[in-house]
C-alpha cells in the first residue's frame, strides 16, 4: 500500500491546481445565471399551495390576457407522458394532472418578457381545489384506510425489498451475543450553493433543442426531455455551463427544465428559469429519512455471524431514485467485513412532502452509521477494542460478500491501521477526562454503478481527444459532469499521462452530449468510467502518432514512446534529422525546435497530421457483466469498491449538550490518487458534509407538509468555524479495474463520519445516541435523564 507518490508517472499522482481554478478566481466562470439570449423569456412555475388535493378546475384566461405574457401552459399542453428516474416507477407527470400529492407539485407555468410580469401570471392563474386527507410520516402512510397517493401502488408503499443471503436464524443459534438496536436521521437538503437553474431554446426551423441546465447528468436530461416531449434523442441537446454543486440533488430530469423546454417549444423563443431557495427545498430530492433496526450476532471471540436488518425510508410523494435508495441501504453493508449471513428487508414510503433521492453516500449513510455504533457496542461487551475487533474481522482483496460484491481490491486494514496510529488511539482511547472522547469507524462504497438507470447495452462513458494541427495541444471532448469536483483536471491529466505531455498541452471541453455518451456524475463514477475512456482514447491518439514515425524513421513502434512531451527510443538513439530537415524544408514554419536534441511530441504529432490529417481517438467503457442472479443484484453492483476510515475526537459541555468535533483523522483507499490534491479536498468535503447531518442539518416542516426551514438562515448547518482539524491519509490500492489503478473517493468518504462522532460521543458521555441530529438540546436531554436516574 502506497501512502506516498511513487514517482513512477510524469502528470498523475501529483499535486495539481485544477484546470478551472483561473476562470472562478476571477470571476469568468459563466453560470447558469449569467446566461442570456436574444429574445429571451422568462418562465415561472404555479405549484400546489396544500399537501394533497384534486384538481377541480384551471381557469388561465386571466394569466393570458396579461401584457408581456406570451405562453401559460398546464397539463393540458404537456400531456399526461409519466417520467421519473427508474423506468421501474415512472410516477411523475409535468403537471399534475388529476391531483396534487404535495406543497411543491406543480400545476402550471408561465413565460414573459420579464420574471416580474411571469410571476405576476402565475398568481392570476385560478385553481379550485378539493382537499384531500394527507399524510406526512411512515406511520401515517402505512395505517389501516390511510389516503393513497398513487392508486398504482397500494398502502402507499413504492418499494419494498427482502433479501437473505445464507441463514441468518440458524447463525443466531450459533451466536455468543446477539445485540438489536434502532437508529433515526433526518431528512436533509443538499445545501449546493446554486440553486437550479436552466436556459432552453427550442430551434422551430430545425427542430432542435438546446437546454442549457445546471445538471448533475446531461445525459440522462437529455433522454428525459426528449420522452415528454415526444422528441428524438438526437434532436435534443444538453449543455452544462459551471455548476455550484449538487451532490446528487441534480442527478436527474426537474420539472423547471422540462417546463423551460416546452415553453421554448411553444413560443419558439429561449426560456430561462431558476429555483428560489425555497423552491430548491420544494423540489426536495435529497436524503431520505431512515428507520434502520439492525440484529447483529457474534461469537466471543469477536467474529461477526449475521446481521438481520430492516430499514423503513420516508419517500415523500414520487419515487425519484428510491428503487435505488431502498436497495443500497441493504447492499452496502455486504462489507467492508466477512459478514456470511445477511437478512435484509427494506421498505420505502410515499407520504405527502417533496420526494426524497439521492445525495452523497446514496442510502449508504445512515445504515453504515446505525451498525458502525452498533458494532463499537458490541466489540464493548465482548471486551475487544473496536479497532482489533474490526481488523478481525476485515475483508481482503479478492474475497467476495455474500451479497457477490467482488473486492478487486480493498486497502481497509491499512486504512485502519492508518487512523489507529494516526489519531493515538491506543494512548486515548478510554484515557480521555470525562467531556473528552475519541471514536472510529469504517465506510465502503462503489465505484460507480456497474449498470446505467434505464436497462441498455450502452456505454458509460465516451469520449473523443483530437490534436490540433500544429500537433501542440490535444483536445478532450467528454460529456461527463464537472460539477465542482475536480474531475474535468482529473480526466485532463490521465490523458496527459497516458499520452506522455504535460498537462498545459491538454485542453478539455465537457458537458455537452454533443460530445457523446457519459452518465454523469453520481454513485462516484467518473474517475473510473470517465477516466477509462480517456485513458483509452489517448493511447489511441498516441499509437497513431508513433505509427506514423514508425513508417518514417523504418523503427518499430514498440520500439518508440512519448514522455515528458519527447520521444523516446527504447534501443538506443535514432537519427532523425534527415526526417525533421525534409519536414522544415516542406512545411516551412512548422516547428519551434528546429536544432533541438530529441524530437518533441509536437513535431511528432505535426508529422502525423501531414501524414494522415487530424488525429483523433476515441476511447469508451462499461463495466463486465457484475452481480449475482438474485433479485435486485445490479444494485451494489461496482467494478471497483472505496474504502476507507476515520477516527474523530470530540468534546461534550456536560451542561450546556454542546458538542464540538476537534479532530478528524481520515484514511481513505482511492486505488490511486490521480490529483492528490482534490482526494484530499473531497475527503475534507465529506467530513464536513458528514459533520452537518451528525449535528445539525434536518428539513422541518409543519402540520400541513409545508417546510418551515427552507432558507439558510433556519435550515442549519456548519460553518468552517465548525469544521475541525481534519489529517488526510492517502491509502493506495492500485485498482486493477481502474485507471492507472484509480477508483473512488466521492461519496465513501462521508461513511464513517457521522459513525465516528456518534461512537466519540459515547467515548466522552456514556451516552449511545439513536437519533439524528445530535443538537444541544437533544444531548442536553439525555443527560438530564441520566442525572435523573440517578447517574453522574
Amino acid at each position: 500500500m502506497s501512502q506516498q507518490n511513487s514517482g513512477d508517472y510524469s502528470v498523475i499522482n501529483s499535486r495539481k491546481t485544477r484546470i478551472d481554478t483561473p476562470a472562478k478566481a476571477a470571476g469568468r466562470a459563466v453560470f447558469i445565471d449569467d446566461m442570456t439570449m436574444p429574445g429571451m423569456l422568462y418562465g415561472a412555475l404555479l405549484q400546489s399551495p396544500v399537501p394533497h388535493a384534486r384538481i377541480k378546475k384551471i381557469d388561465v384566461s386571466a394569466a393570458r390576457r396579461m401584457p408581456g405574457v406570451r405562453s401559460v401552459v398546464t397539463a393540458k399542453e404537456a400531456g399526461a407522458v409519466k417520467y421519473g428516474v427508474s423506468p421501474a416507477r415512472y410516477d411523475e407527470t409535468l403537471f399534475a394532472v388529476d391531483k396534487v400529492r404535495y406543497v411543491g407539485d406543480e400545476v402550471a407555468a408561465v413565460a414573459a418578457v420579464d420574471l416580474e410580469t411571469a410571476m405576476a401570471a402565475v398568481c392570476a392563474i385560478d385553481v379550485e381545489y378539493e382537499e384531500l386527507p394527507a399524510v406526512f410520516t411512515i406511520e401515517e402512510a402505512t395505517a389501516e384506510g390511510a389516503p393513497q397517493l398513487h392508486d398504482e401502488y397500494p398502502g402507499n408503499l413504492c418499494a419494498e425489498v427482502h433479501q437473505e443471503f445464507g441463514d441468518v436464524e440458524a447463525a443466531f443459534i450459533e451466536c455468543d451475543l446477539i445485540r438489536t438496536d434502532t437508529f433515526k436521521n433526518k431528512r436533509q437538503d443538499g445545501a449546493f450553493i446554486e440553486p437550479q437553474g436552466c436556459l432552453a431554446s427550442f430551434d422551430r426551423a430545425s427542430g432542435n433543442l438546446t437546454l442549457h441546465s445546471s445538471t448533475q447528468v446531461p445525459h440522462y436530461v437529455q433522454r428525459t426531455v426528449a420522452m415528454v416531449l415526444g422528441l428524438p434523442v438526437g434532436k435534443v441537446r444538453v449543455v452544462k455551463p459551471y455548476v455550484g454543486a449538487g451532490f446528487g440533488i441534480k442527478a436527474a430530469a426537474n420539472p423547471m427544465e422540462l417546463t423551460a423546454c416546452l415553453l421554448s417549444k411553444e413560443t419558439g423563443r429561449p426560456v430561462k428559469m431558476n429555483y428560489s431557495r425555497e423552491q430548491v427545498f420544494m423540489y426536495g430530492r435529497a436524503r431520505h429519512q431512515f428507520i434502520h433496526k439492525m440484529t447483529t450476532g457474534v461469537k466471543k471471540d469477536g467474529r461477526l455471524m449475521a446481521l438481520k436488518h430492516e430499514c423503513w425510508l420516508d419517500g415523500g410523494a414520487y419515487s425519484s431514485f428510491g428503487i435505488a435508495t431502498v436497495y443500497y441501504a441493504g447492499s452496502l453493508l455486504g462489507g467492508p467485513y466477512k459478514l456470511p449471513n445477511m437478512k435484509y428487508d427494506g421498505y420505502r414510503v410515499y407520504n405527502n412532502k417533496p420526494a426524497c433521492g439521492a445525495q452523497r453516500g446514496h442510502g449508504g449513510v445512515a445504515a453504515r452509521a446505525c451498525w458502525e455504533q452498533q458494532l463499537d457496542a458490541i466489540a464493548e461487551e465482548l471486551g475487544i477494542d473496536p479497532v482489533e475487533f474490526r481488523l478481525k474481522n476485515m475483508m481482503e482483496t479478492g474475497d467476495v460478500t455474500c451479497n457477490e460484491l467482488n473486492m478487486s481490491s480493498l486497502g481497509m486494514r491499512e486504512c485502519l491501521e492508518a487512523v489507529r496510529d494516526g489519531s493515538g488511539w491506543n494512548e486515548k482511547k478510554g484515557k480521555l477526562p470525562p467531556g473528552k472522547g475519541i471514536g472510529m469507524a469504517c465506510g465502503f462504497f462503489v465505484s460507480g454503478a456497474g449498470y446505467p438507470i434505464y436497462r441498455s447495452d450502452t456505454y458509460h462513458g465516451t469520449v473523443v481527444i483530437k490534436l490540433t494541427e500544429d500537433g501542440g495541444t490535444a483536445l478532450v471532448y467528454t460529456a461527463s459532469a464537472e460539477i465542482g469536483q475536480g474531475s474535468d483536471t482529473t480526466f485532463a491529466m490521465i490523458a496527459a499521462e497516458a499520452l506522455g505531455i504535460p498537462l498545459e498541452s491538454v485542453r478539455l471541453q465537457s458537458g455537452d452530449t454533443d460530445f457523446g455518451v457519459d452518465l454523469g456524475a453520481y454513485s462516484s463514477r467518473q474517475t473510473l468510467m470517465t477516466g477509462h475512456a480517456v485513458k483509452e482514447a489517448a493511447e489511441s491518439v498516441k499509437s497513431q502518432v508513433l505509427a506514423v514515425l514508425a513508417d518514417e524513421l523504418s523503427v518499430p513502434a514498440g520500439d518508440m514512446d512519448i514522455r515528458n512531451g519527447v520521444i523516446v527510443f527504447k534501443s538506443g538513439s535514432v537519427d532523425f534529422s534527415a526526417l525533421r530537415t525534409r519536414y522544415i524544408k516542406e512545411h516551412r514554419g512548422w516547428t519551434d525546435n528546429p536544432n533541438g536534441e530529441h524530437l518533441t511530441f509536437n513535431e511528432a504529432a505535426r508529422i502525423a497530421y501531414l501524414a494522415k490529417g487530424s488525429i483523433v481517438g476515441t476511447g469508451k467503457y462499461k463495466p463486465p457483466v457484475l452481480g449475482g442472479t438474485f433479485k435486485g443484484a445490479t444494485v451494489g453492483t461496482s467494478p471497483a469498491y472505496g474504502c476507507s476510515a476515520q477516527a474523530a475526537e470530540v468534546s461534550v459541555d456536560m451542561e450546556t449538550g454542546h458538542i464540538t468535533v476537534e479532530r478528524v483523522v481520515d484514511a481513505h483507499d482511492c486505488g490511486r490518487a490521480i490529483n492528490r490534491l482534490s482526494v484530499e479536498g473531497q475527503m475534507e468535503g465529506s467530513v464536513f458534509m458528514g459533520l452537518g447531518e451528525a449535528l445539525f442539518e434536518e428539513v422541518k416542516f409543519d402540520d400541513r407538509g409545508r417546510v418551515i426551514n427552507a432558507d439558510f438562515a433556519e435550515y442549519k448547518m456548519p460553518t468552517a468555524l465548525d469544521m475541525p482539524s481534519v489529517e488526510a491519509i492517502i491509502v493506495e490500492s492500485d485498482e486493477p479495474n481502474g485507471p492507472f489503478g484509480a477508483k473512488e473517493v466521492g461519496e465513501g468518504a462521508i461513511m464513517p463520519t457521522i459513525p465516528a462522532i456518534l461512537n466519540a460521543v459515547y467515548d466522552a458521555t456514556g451516552i449511545r445516541f439513536d437519533e439524528l441530529p445530535l443538537t444541544c438540546e437533544r444531548v442536553f436531554m439525555k443527560l438530564q435523564e441520566r442525572k435523573a436516574a440517578g447517574g453522574k
